[in-house]
């Protein structure tokens, strides 16, 4: 397959971002994670072991690239507010990918963030991001995203941050608002081991009376085969699985298992799981709903 663009991969994770811009014809040229479980699974699919701890790489050795991927994970700017632009941003994550785009000028990037970073510290968080990748002369386009409605079973809001040097009219894909349905993805049979024990069972709903009680939260939440959807899967599922329980017939209910949760990201069966299954649950919770990542990179091939 010829290559149409080349990029890199920042904060990689497991590579969900990656997957759907090497499907459009684009080239991985350099790979960042600081995760040494993430870093196996990364190699089992791709052949590679990601660069390690970005703070610690010199932006030139990073080479030439079209485009900057990165699902940053979100911090507050202690000096936000001082209108110094990019100096506001030292001694975070986004000040190691902002010295990258100051000293390589890709034709653009995708940020990926929590929903949450609208309003993180005020608001502050994110007006600096701006203000820093507005003073890079980029033009972004910035819009939160939900999983449910690019044809996966998970609510799942997500804030992506596009930027392009020479490209002012960037339209987000329109959500194609598919019909979802959790049974999809599930297995017809399960082990055993998912289904919860009747310590924890007790114990989530002990804290969901406890919370109703006080009027906030609900302690876990339960679905069946026929929802059009579950909750956001986090990185904390591997504790006791409380945000997504599947109701079983005459048993306790189950958690997913590392397969329906990459599923439910969108990720391939292909796709490897080769670390623990509480590893996989950190990985997964932690990755990008691929289906939106691709609907995402097909509108930005058009620009490239």
């Amino acid at each position: 397959m010829k290559t149409k663009f080349t990029f890199i991969d920042l904060f990689a994770g497991i590579g969900g971002i990656r997957i759907p811009f090497e499907e459009i014809s684009g080239k991985c040229v350099f790979t960042s994670e600081f995760d040494k479980f993430s870093q196996q699974t990364y190699e089992a699919n791709f052949g590679e072991i990601p660069s390690g701890d970005i703070t610690q790489i010199n932006e030139k050795n990073i080479p030439a690239h079209d485009v900057l991927l990165a699902g940053f994970p979100c911090q507050a700017f202690s000096n936000a507010g001082l209108k110094k632009g990019f100096e506001d941003t030292r001694g975070t994550l986004f000040f190691d990918i902002a010295r990258i785009l100051k000293y390589h000028r890709p034709k653009a990037f995708l940020l990926e963030n929590v929903k949450g970073l609208k309003g993180h510290n005020k608001g502050e968080t994110l007006k600096t991001i701006i203000r820093v990748l507005n003073s890079l002369n980029y033009n972004l386009s910035i819009e939160v995203l939900n999983a449910k409605h690019f044809g996966l079973p998970q609510n799942r809001e997500r804030i992506f941050i596009i930027g392009f040097k020479d490209v002012i009219d960037f339209q987000f894909p329109k959500a194609p608002m598919l019909n979802t349905r959790l049974g999809d993805i599930l297995h017809k049979n399960t082990s055993d081991k998912y289904t919860i024990s009747n310590k924890i069972w007790s114990s989530h709903q002990k804290r969901k009376k406890r919370a109703k009680a006080k009027g906030y939260g609900f302690g876990y939440s339960l679905f069946d085969r026929d929802a059009s959807h579950t909750s956001t899967i986090s990185a904390r599922y591997y504790k006791d699985g409380s945000e997504i329980l599947i109701k079983q017939k005459d048993k306790n209910p189950r958690m997913l298992s590392p397969r329906e949760a990459a599923r439910l990201q969108g990720f391939p069966d292909s796709f490897m799981i080769p670390v623990s299954k509480g590893q996989a649950y950190k990985q997964f919770g932690n990755s990008v709903s691929i289906n939106v990542i691709r609907a995402i990179a097909k509108e930005m091939e058009k620009h490239l």
